[in-house]
């Protein structure tokens, strides 16, 4: 077991040692973006479908540790999206419906849109999208999907999911070194009612 955990594990930390060049390292960006977006008090808004959209609750739980005004679209609670915001969309193949609407919208209202994808040539949501993060790691649209190959590690969308939520725990590290917080100012942020 801990031979296949070693496997999976050094196959998504791969994905951080691959080129990216034209676009900038994706964890710089993303601390870049949300540091500007503190600085300047705006909200963070996150969305994702499918798994992708899990690793980004993920990631909004943490951010509202850091004490960032975070919010997931959908959420009854979500405020409206405006000058000083900042949303961060995943379209891990390079597009998705809901992800192109949501992204046009926020721009639409004077947000910045970070979207991370590992299609950031060919993808129908980066022209919605004020940044790209590439995060260039297999996904639906390109693991194949053949029952004649061999079985994959990580099937499908694995290896992007995956890479999102390792790269969510370094960002919200970074942060926390550039916004000062220690982490018993993060605990305190945490829910009681559990």
């Amino acid at each position: 077991m801990a031979s296949l955990a070693s496997q999976i594990c050094s196959h998504i930390a791969s994905i951080f040692s691959k080129p990216t060049h034209p676009h900038p390292p994706v964890l710089d960006l993303l601390v870049a973006e949300l540091s500007s977006t503190a600085a300047q008090n705006g909200n963070v808004f996150l969305y994702g479908v499918g798994r992708e959209g899990l690793m980004l609750k993920a990631l909004c739980m943490r951010l509202a540790h850091l004490g960032f005004s975070s919010h997931l679209v959908f959420d009854m609670t979500t405020p409206p999206i405006t000058t000083n915001d900042l949303l961060i969309a995943s379209a891990g193949p390079g597009g998705f419906s809901t992800v192109d609407a949501i992204c046009s919208v926020a721009r639409s209202h004077g947000a910045r849109v970070l979207l991370l994808t590992a299609q950031p040539e060919t993808g129908s949501c980066v022209r919605h999208a004020s940044v790209v993060g590439y995060v260039p790691a297999q996904t639906m649209a390109d693991d194949g999907g053949d029952a004649e190959e061999s079985r994959a590690l990580l099937p499908m969308g694995s290896v992007y999911e995956g890479a999102l939520f390792v790269l969510f725990e370094m960002v919200v590290y970074r942060l926390g070194e550039v916004l000062g917080q220690n982490p018993e100012a993060i605990r305190a942020r945490h829910t009681n009612l559990e």
